[in-house]
C-alpha cells in the first residue's frame, strides 16, 4: 500500500456569501499542505477571484474543468458554479445557496466515478440551499442519501481531545424524547464503536453514553428514559462486546472532565453534545460523518456571515478537518488491508472461540446508581481506570509540520 499517495480531497465551496472561500484560501497559501494532498476545489474561478481580492489574499489557482485535469502540487479548482452568481458578504440568498448544492452536485457525481478519496465541506446555509433536489436538515443526510449505499451515518464532533457522536441529530427539541429509542441508541452506538476501531485505529474503545434527563433522571423523578430505555440499551451493548458504560447526566461529565477518560461520548441530541464540545474544541473542532463508505469531514462552525468579508475568520478548523480526512483514509486502508484475504479458521481456532463466548464473564448490571454520600457530583459509577487509548502513527498534521521545516 502507497502510504505517501498524494490523496485527492475535493472541498466544496459552500455558501458563497460566508466564510467558506476566505478559510480554504487562506489554509492553501501554506506550500506545505500540498506534500500531503492534491486538492480540487468545486467552485468558480469568478467567485474565488472576487474573494481573493476582498480579502487581499494570494493564493494561486488553477483552473480546471474536470476532476481528471487536477495537478499535484497545485490548488486546483473545478468550474462547476454559474459565473454570474452575485457575491453579497453576509447576506443569506439563494443565489448563494444554489451555487453551494452545484458544487455539492458535481461533488457527488465525481466520488461515484472514484475521481477523488476523501471530501471536505465548507458550510452552507441550510435555509437558503433548500430546493426540489436538497430537502434535507443538512450536509450529512444529503451524502447519506446520495453515497451511503443503504448506510446509516454518524455525525461525530472531535479534536484530539474529545469525539461526540449523536443519537439524533437536527431535530426540534420537542421531538427529541419520542425519538430516543433502545434500538437508536444500539444502532448510533455500534456505528461509533466500529468507527473508533475502523478510522482512528483504538482496538478496544469506550464509550461514555449521557443521560437524556437533567441529573440522569433522578431515579424517575425527572424521566424514566434512563431507566426505560438507555441503561437495557447499554446492558445489550455490552452484552455484544461494545464497552458502553453510563447512563451519565452531561452536565457534571463535561464540567468534572470525565470525558477525558473515554475514547469517546454518545450524547442523545445536537445541543447536549455539541454545546460543551465547541466550548472546549471551537478554534480546531472538526465535524466527521462516520459510518459511510466516503470519509467526510467539515470544520465546527458555520458561514459566519456576521464576519465574512472581514478577513477575521480563522482558517485552523479547516486545516483540521483536511488532516482529518487524510488521517482516517490512511486509518482505512491499514484496516482494511489484512481483512481483504482472511485465512479460514482451523478447527481449534472455532472451538476456542465459542468456549470464549461460553465462558465469557456476565458484565456486571449496577452501572445505573445514584451518587453515594461524598462522592463528587457528576462523578461516574464504575468509571474504567487510564486514559483512553491513543491511535498510532503518525497525524497528517504533523507530517505537514515536519515537511514544513525541512
Amino acid at each position: 500500500m502507497e502510504q505517501e499517495k498524494k490523496i485527492r480531497v475535493a472541498i466544496t465551496q459552500g455558501d458563497t456569501n460566508g466564510v467558506g472561500y476566505e478559510v480554504i484560501l487562506k489554509v492553501f497559501q501554506e506550500p506545505a499542505i500540498l506534500e500531503l494532498c492534491t486538492p480540487i476545489i468545486y467552485g468558480s474561478s469568478k467567485i474565488a477571484a472576487y474573494h481573493k481580492k476582498a480579502l487581499n489574499l494570494e493564493t494561486n489557482l488553477h483552473i480546471i474543468h474536470t476532476a481528471e485535469e487536477a495537478t499535484d502540487g497545485r490548488v486546483n479548482l473545478l468550474e462547476c458554479t454559474d459565473a454570474d452568481t452575485k457575491v453579497d458578504f453576509g447576506q443569506p440568498s439563494d443565489e448563494a445557496g444554489h451555487a453551494a448544492l452545484c458544487a455539492l452536485d458535481r461533488a457527488m457525481t465525481d466520488y461515484r466515478g472514484s475521481l477523488y478519496d476523501v471530501l471536505v465541506t465548507a458550510p452552507i446555509n441550510k435555509a437558503t440551499i433548500q430546493s426540489p433536489d436538497f430537502k434535507f436538515p443538512g450536509h450529512t443526510e444529503y451524502i447519506e442519501t446520495c453515497l451511503g449505499e443503504g448506510r446509516k451515518a454518524l455525525m461525530i464532533l472531535m479534536n484530539e481531545r474529545l469525539r461526540v457522536a449523536l443519537v439524533t441529530t437536527h431535530l426540534p427539541v420537542k421531538d427529541i424524547a419520542g425519538a430516543i429509542s433502545k434500538e437508536a441508541i444500539i444502532e448510533k452506538a455500534t456505528i461509533f464503536h466500529q468507527a473508533l476501531r475502523r478510522d482512528f485505529r483504538i482496538s478496544c474503545p469506550r464509550i461514555a453514553v449521557l443521560a437524556l434527563n437533567p441529573h440522569a433522571g433522578d431515579d424517575g423523578l425527572l424521566g424514566n428514559e434512563e431507566k426505560d430505555i438507555i441503561l437495557p440499551a447499554i446492558e445489550q451493548l455490552a452484552e455484544s462486546g461494545i464497552q458502553a458504560f453510563g447512563p451519565y447526566a452531561a452536565d457534571g461529565f463535561f464540567g468534572s472532565g470525565n470525558f477525558n477518560y473515554f475514547d469517546g461520548v454518545l450524547a442523545m441530541y445536537h445541543d447536549q453534545g455539541l454545546a460543551p464540545f465547541k466550548t472546549i474544541a471551537l478554534d480546531d473542532g472538526v465535524n466527521y460523518t462516520a459510518g459511510l463508505p466516503i470519509v467526510r469531514t467539515s470544520p465546527d462552525h458555520g458561514t459566519a456571515y456576521d464576519i465574512a468579508g472581514q478577513g477575521k475568520a480563522d482558517e485552523n478548523s479547516l486545516r483540521q478537518a483536511i488532516y482529518t480526512a487524510i488521517d482516517i483514509w490512511r486509518n482505512r486502508q491499514v484496516y482494511d488491508e489484512p481483512l481483504q484475504n482472511p485465512l479460514p479458521k482451523l478447527f481449534h481456532e472455532k472451538r476456542e472461540d465459542g468456549n470464549r463466548a461460553r465462558f465469557a464473564q456476565p458484565r456486571p448490571k449496577d452501572m445505573f446508581k445514584k451518587e453515594k454520600p461524598g462522592r463528587p457530583e457528576g462523578r461516574p459509577e464504575g468509571k474504567p481506570e487510564g486514559k483512553p487509548e491513543s491511535r498510532p502513527g503518525g497525524r497528517a498534521e504533523d507530517k505537514a509540520e515536519t515537511e514544513a521545516k525541512s
